[in-house]
């Protein structure tokens, strides 16, 4: 049954962490948006003005609504820069709920720690995503340390990564407990597979 009314999602990150990368990637595959932009090609649909697309970077909240498993969606993509952290608090006042874009090498960073503070505050709840896991340097579990350290957090995994780094090739689901398997660069050739051997005892 659809929800009455569309459900606010924010999209709250450091900057460069891979939010509006992101956002863009939930629009496409709810049938949103027809194309995949891309920051570095300065065409992704959210970030709309010339010194957004110039700088690589969000200025202005942006808002875009979809469709999911019958429910109506509005995602709130804020920016990731501490010159706009006034941007940020004006979003949480409206937000069901928020999505906290971490960078998997960077872990918790500067601002990411501001917004996460600033989401407490408005009692907006949130997930954590890890981003970027395929860049040199990236560590799921140093994140997740860095939450409980940083952030007062306690983090429980519903996914973990198979790999890291050039050797990331999918999520373990520990839901459904089975394995996402990615078999091109950008994770649309996606199969459900066993848990490989040598992470069940992680899984479990």
């Amino acid at each position: 049954m659809a929800h009455s009314n569309p459900i606010t999602i924010g999209m709250l990150a450091h900057v460069d962490a891979g939010k509006t990368t992101l956002s863009e990637a939930i629009l496409y595959s709810a049938g949103s948006i027809r194309k995949l932009g891309r920051v570095d090609n300065q065409d992704t649909f959210l970030d709309t003005g010339d010194m957004e697309r110039a700088r690589g970077i969000t200025i202005f909240s942006k808002q875009a609504a979809y469709n999911y498993n019958g429910s109506s969606y509005t995602l709130l993509d804020t920016p990731g820069h501490v010159d706009f952290t006034v941007e940020v608090e004006r979003s949480l006042r409206v937000l069901d709920g928020a999505v906290a874009v971490f960078c998997a090498k960077g872990g918790v960073e500067s601002q990411s720690e501001t917004v996460w503070h600033q989401a407490e505050r408005y009692h907006v709840p949130r997930i954590a995503y890890v981003n970027k896991m395929d860049i040199v340097g990236a560590d799921f579990f140093n994140v997740m340390d860095m939450m409980r350290e940083r952030l007062g957090a306690n983090p429980v995994a519903l996914q973990l990564p198979i790999g890291s780094e050039a050797d990331f090739r999918g999520v373990i689901d520990l839901v459904r407990m089975c394995a996402e398997v990615y078999y091109d660069d950008d994770g649309f050739d996606i199969r459900n597979e066993p848990i490989p051997s040598e992470y069940l005892e992680k899984a479990e």
